[in-house]
């Protein structure tokens, strides 16, 4: 992997020397913690300072001895894909009183210690800004003691403290993902899909608990991404008469032949008098009214076990080593912080305002303000809330606005899961705004052909949790054939395009854009929403399916790992799709754990192969047992998966041997995961409002007729922001010969994937968080929390 030699700030202003950070994780357990833990560990070590491990969390600060222990490079080998949190977690009465921390504080003066990382919910975090208050005069009392030395109390004058938040629950203010809550999302809809199979055979109603004592996000976020019937969350008790609602849509699911009901409920569920909800009232209540034979599902502690997703493990990475440069740039001034995530951006916010916002919420559900509760919540609850109600409840005909529109969806391109539920998403908001929708199969190529069919309310029920396209896709291009898709336009009556796709999606646009001087029935609004495992679209951060793909691979990568333990030393050469876009090795091989990652976007020669395997070499003769190679299977002509097999091969031999994979079409199959189905459910949900205000904007004399630049968009996450960008303004973005876009943010990720594999690179700080304040730290007019 080359050097690269662009401007970047380096360490030297930097530099952890004479630094010591100790790193510890407090309260509940996260899937995820583990990589946190790791990126701490070898960033800090990076920059030249001492790492100490504090296990059982703050026990082990107020205990000391072995407790706090010095951390190795090898010590956090292999610690990736486990869950919990390796080096203990515990909850500790001693250290909420003066003296445990007068204890805790002497610990960490005898090992030069004046650098914190927590990992840890609101509570670990506010112990932790008590703590730094409390330094000095703890500090003076250890002097007066006769514990410390006078010149100790200048020597260690200020404790930094840097957060990050470990809670499976996000119930965090001021981040839009906390550590573990993917994770826990995947083993709820694991457990909600293997259910679906067996209540569809017995017409069955279940009842899910799940976690969330004071916060409902993993109830809705997992009602959304399943398709529940109904959901009860803390923070938005049901109105009165709820249960004969409930009952009635249950009722009228039924009698649209749809064979189960799902409800989930949230553990701190409550009605509007702060009563609780509980799973067997709900299940008494169906059986009662309805006569449906019920089940109850408690999901408990399955939903902190299991290895951490990729998303996790790509997050927590992140955030330790952002946890790193903030400790390095701390002053005796800087107030505690927490590394956070905005939209796709890492930030840098004040503990203690996240903390008391945190707790504004709680104070205001008490206080039966609930719709300020969930405002408090932050713009990602409160638009997955927003979405739910959307989709998941249906208005009566009577209600429902007529338009007299007919917009068309289809899709495009390589099938990528969540697909189906971006065009669940976009017939229900449709039908919802009162269009007629009508559905395209297999593309551009059954739009020709004339496949197309009206698609109601209850066709696209269950579609959430499907792999693929159930409407078929294919990648057809349009300009052979834009006169019979014309042609098809003008007999349907259609008014608006919603394209569902990858590449092929972006350049069919441009083809009808072009088409528009030649056919009318092409000016007509049209939006693209990204969906392709590449991840190769300009305009947009993310697609749908891309983050599917990850897990696959990441598992994969797991398991591939596993099959060489206790054996001889192994090294495993993965190729993994993508095209000419490197995204997929990149970002898999900073969640796996990967040694090298070769991709097209940073040319290699065979010096960087050379180099690349000597490395391994004598990491393999001091430390580590498996190593991990991943390949970008358009990376280079000649530099094949073969080649770098025999290569490695060769090199290696009396150190280690080879295995290669070539993952294939593995990556674009399977469930989509939770993140694809709600980022699809979301952005295509904006996408089909976006339509509706188009198609009124552009309604004149009785037709539609729209032929400006601005009526014809891709829908994109970009940094912070959902932007619609006219698809004409991103051809000068796009590397059409490659199908890639000439600016790729994930390209920043290489070197932090470098430094935690152990090689000597630059790393760009430029783009790292800033101190913000939690009120400013989300943009006004966008959606920066699209995903999740």
């Amino acid at each position: 992997m080359a050097q690269t030699d662009t401007k970047k700030i380096f360490f030297e202003n930097l530099s952890g020397a004479g630094k010591a950070i100790a790193v510890l994780t407090s309260g509940g357990d996260a899937q995820g913690m583990n990589a946190a833990v790791r990126a701490v560990v070898r960033m800090g070590l990076y920059v030249g300072a001492k790492v100490y491990f504090i296990r059982e969390g703050y026990q082990g600060m107020v205990d000391g001895g072995e407790n706090i222990k010095e951390a190795t490079w090898e010590s956090v080998s292999s610690m990736l894909q486990v869950g919990g949190t390796v080096i203990g977690s515990a909850r500790c009465k001693e250290f909420r009183t003066h003296e445990g921390r007068l204890k805790a504080a002497f610990n960490l003066v005898k090992l030069g210690i004046t650098n914190l990382c927590v990992i840890g919910g609101d509570g670990s975090l506010t112990g932790a800004n008590l703590f730094r208050e409390e330094w000095s005069g703890l500090l003076t009392e250890l002097v007066e003691q006769g514990s410390l030395e006078p010149q100790s109390v200048q020597t260690y004058s200020a404790l930094h403290i840097v957060g990050m938040v470990g809670s499976i629950d996000n119930d965090f203010c001021g981040t839009d993902m906390t550590i573990g809550t993917d994770s826990a999302l995947h083993r709820i809809i694991e457990v909600v899909d293997a259910i679906m199979t067996t209540a569809q055979s017995h017409q069955r109603t279940f009842v899910l608990e799940v976690m969330g004592r004071h916060c409902g996000y993993l109830a809705l976020v997992s009602a959304l991404a399943c398709g529940a019937d109904w959901v009860l969350i803390p923070e938005m008790p049901p109105d009165d008469g709820w249960e004969e609602k409930m009952c009635e849509k249950l009722s009228a699911n039924r009698a649209e032949m749809k064979r189960l009901n799902i409800i989930i409920v949230a553990e701190g569920a409550i009605d509007g008098n702060n009563k609780p909800i509980t799973t067997d009232s709900i299940k008494d209540l169906v059986v009662k009214r309805l006569g449906f034979d019920t089940r109850v599902t408690i999901l408990g502690h399955v939903q902190r076990g299991g290895t951490p997703s990729a998303f996790d493990r790509i997050l927590a990475s992140r955030m330790g080593v952002e946890a790193v440069l903030a400790l390095l740039e701390t002053t005796a001034n800087t107030p505690a912080c927490v590394v956070s995530l905005c939209g796709n951006q890492s930030v840098r916010l004040p503990l203690l305002e996240c903390v008391q916002m945190t707790q504004e919420v709680q104070k205001a559900m008490d206080e039966k303000k609930f719709e300020e509760a969930v405002k408090l919540r932050g713009r990602s609850f409160q638009n997955n809330l927003k979405t739910y109600k959307l989709l998941a409840h249906r208005k009566p005909e009577s209600e429902l606005p007529h338009s007299n529109f007919n917009v068309a969806v289809l899709n495009v391109g390589a099938p990528a899961a969540g697909m189906n539920a971006a065009v669940r998403s976009a017939v229900r908001v449709g039908i919802s705004e009162g269009h007629k929708m009508f559905a395209v199969s297999d593309g551009f190529e059954g739009f020709y052909k004339g496949q197309i069919k009206e698609i109601k309310w209850a066709d696209v029920g269950g579609w959430t949790g499907q792999g693929g396209s159930l409407l078929g896709t294919k990648r057809t291009l349009p300009a052979k054939h834009v006169g019979k898709i014309a042609e098809q336009m003008r007999t349907h009556n259609i008014n608006a395009l919603l394209v569902i796709g990858g590449f092929e999606a972006i350049l069919s646009l441009l083809e009808l854009l072009t088409a528009r001087g030649k056919y009318e029935e092409f000016c007509v609004p049209m939006v693209m929403v990204p969906a392709t495992v590449s991840n190769n679209v300009p305009g947009s951060d993310l697609s749908i399916g891309a983050d599917t793909a990850l897990n696959a691979i990441t598992t994969t990568c797991d398991r591939i790992k596993q099959s060489a333990s206790g054996t001889k030393r192994r090294v495993f050469i993965i190729e993994t799709m993508g095209g000419y876009c490197g995204y997929l090795a990149t970002v898999a091989g900073l969640a796996a754990g990967a040694d090298a990652a070769y991709i097209y976007e940073e040319p290699f020669d065979i010096r960087d192969l050379q180099a690349n395997v000597e490395h391994l070499t004598e990491k393999m003769k001091t430390s580590i047992q498996r190593g991990l190679v991943l390949r970008n299977e358009n990376c280079n002509d000649n530099y094949t998966t073969d080649f770098i097999y025999q290569l490695y091969t060769e090199e290696g031999k009396g150190v280690f041997d080879c295995r290669k994979n070539v993952l294939g079409h593995m990556q674009q199959g399977g469930a989509p995961s939770p993140f694809d189905r709600n980022f699809g459910t979301k952005i295509s949900a904006k996408a089909m409002q976006w339509v509706s205000k188009k198609l009124l904007e552009t309604f004149r004399q009785g037709r539609v007729f729209a032929n400006s630049e601005d009526s014809c968009c891709l829908l994109g996450m970009r940094r912070r922001a959902l932007i619609f960008q006219p698809v004409v303004q991103l051809k000068e973005r796009t590397d059409f010969v490659h199908r890639i876009p000439k600016e790729q943010w994930w390209l920043k990720l290489r070197p932090l994937m470098k430094i935690l594999a152990k090689y000597k690179t630059s790393y760009d700080v430029s783009d790292s968080g800033q101190l913000e304040h939690v009120v400013h730290s989300i943009p006004r007019d966008s959606d920066a929390s699209v995903a999740m």
